[in-house]
């Protein structure tokens, strides 16, 4: 089979760590033998790489194309209107990227079928492109794109609209299917297939060695994600007031660092808050290995591969009880859900892990029943049906 991938959430050489699940279950494909890809991933114009414009810099020096772990990605530039981006950027995506798809069929890579990640604005402007250039388009709904967007009417309409047109949707957890049903997509239209684990770059090391590289000497929290509202550091930085013993690193850069540390300084805990910035997946093992429990507050998640990474490394988790994270969280060994999404509930949380705490070759065995295998074959297998079925 040949595909065409098609996403904003795509790593670059820029941005190596930026929708790195997309590129990952997409190398598993890739891996199998039964399929070839090529990647579309526009990135948003931006007139300058000075410094002063901050991370919006970043994307003037994303390559127009490049090569990854042996895959062709190719960077179009979308325009981001101010104040009705949201509303335009599906035709804007869909405008950016049509002249390049030209330019790679004309090259003689013809594909078979546009495999879009992210319901908007992606899977709309994939299905504009199907529609164009007469391709069957699969979709791939991760979180917000359906948790979150659909609360605004218009982006709702258009996610619709391209759940009717698709040959196939893909959610990467049961609950997401569950929400898209509420929304009035078709339920037979719709396939999940969890994300799953890279079981050799997370894995299990000398832990005490991990503790002394990075000078660790008490009972370690580690969270992992942009420093956002919705990833909720906030609430864990709460409950360290009554955690008196307990050590908390942050991974993760973002808008409210400024935020997130001056609340360490309000509640007098910003000497047991260490801000690591951005860590790279490559470095990730060692702090997941290090710490006593990986900790996750957000307040919306489709399928969060934070979890399971920590949990191939060995590490149990604590995580708020929302959409996919049940499914992901769902034995003792893997850790526990918080009873409430209140620092007082992640409280009581680290406090029963902690008695209960499980070994850490039971944490790892839970992760590793999440290997890519199956979720490989449900891809090969739905974009064989579409294929056979267009065929006939």
């Amino acid at each position: 089979m040949k595909l065409l991938t098609f996403s904003t959430l795509y790593p670059n050489s820029e941005q190596p760590s930026h929708g790195i699940f997309v590129e990952t279950r997409l190398k598993y494909l890739l891996a199998s033998g039964q399929a070839e890809s090529r990647v579309v991933a526009p990135v948003p114009w931006f007139p300058s790489s000075s410094p002063r414009f901050g991370e919006y810099a970043v994307y003037n020096k994303v390559p127009r194309s490049e090569v990854r772990h042996g895959i062709s990605i190719t960077h179009p530039r979308y325009i981001v209107l101010p104040k009705i981006g949201m509303y335009v950027t599906p035709l804007m995506l869909a405008q950016s990227a049509k002249k390049e798809i030209g330019r790679i069929i004309d090259e003689g890579y013809d594909f078979d079928a546009i495999d879009a990640h992210y319901f908007y604005p992606d899977g709309v402007a994939a299905v504009m492109l199907g529609k164009y250039f007469n391709k069957p388009v699969v979709i791939t709904a991760r979180g917000t794109d359906i948790n979150l967007i659909p609360q605004y009417s218009l982006p709702r309409r258009m996610i619709l609209w391209a759940a009717r047109n698709a040959k196939g949707i893909i959610t990467v957890c049961q609950a997401l299917k569950d929400e898209m049903v509420q929304l009035g997509v078709t339920p037979s239209s719709i396939t999940p297939l969890r994300n799953g684990v890279d079981l050799q770059r997370f894995h299990v090391m000398d832990k005490a060695a991990a503790r002394a590289t990075l000078g660790l000497d008490r009972f370690t929290l580690l969270s992992v994600g942009l420093l956002n509202e919705r990833k909720r550091h906030d609430l864990i930085i709460s409950a360290l007031p009554s955690l008196p013993d307990v050590q908390l690193l942050i991974a993760g850069s973002g808008p409210d660092r400024a935020k997130l540390e001056a609340l360490t300084h309000q509640l007098g805990v910003a000497d047991r808050v260490t801000f690591l910035g951005a860590v790279p997946q490559t470095e990730l093992k060692l702090y997941y290995n290090a710490a006593d429990l990986m900790v996750l507050a957000s307040s919306r998640e489709g399928w969060a591969n934070v979890l399971l990474e920590s949990m191939a490394c060995g590490t149990p988790v604590v995580a708020s009880n929302v959409w996919g994270t049940p499914e992901v969280v769902a034995a003792p060994e893997a850790g526990m859900l918080m009873p409430q999404h209140t620092p007082q509930g992640l409280v009581e949380a680290v406090r029963l892990l902690r008695e209960r705490y499980p070994a850490r070759e039971a944490t790892r065995a839970y992760a590793e029943r999440f290997n890519w295998d199956d979720t490989t074959q449900g891809q090969i297998d739905l974009f064989k049906k579409i294929l056979v079925e267009l065929a006939s």
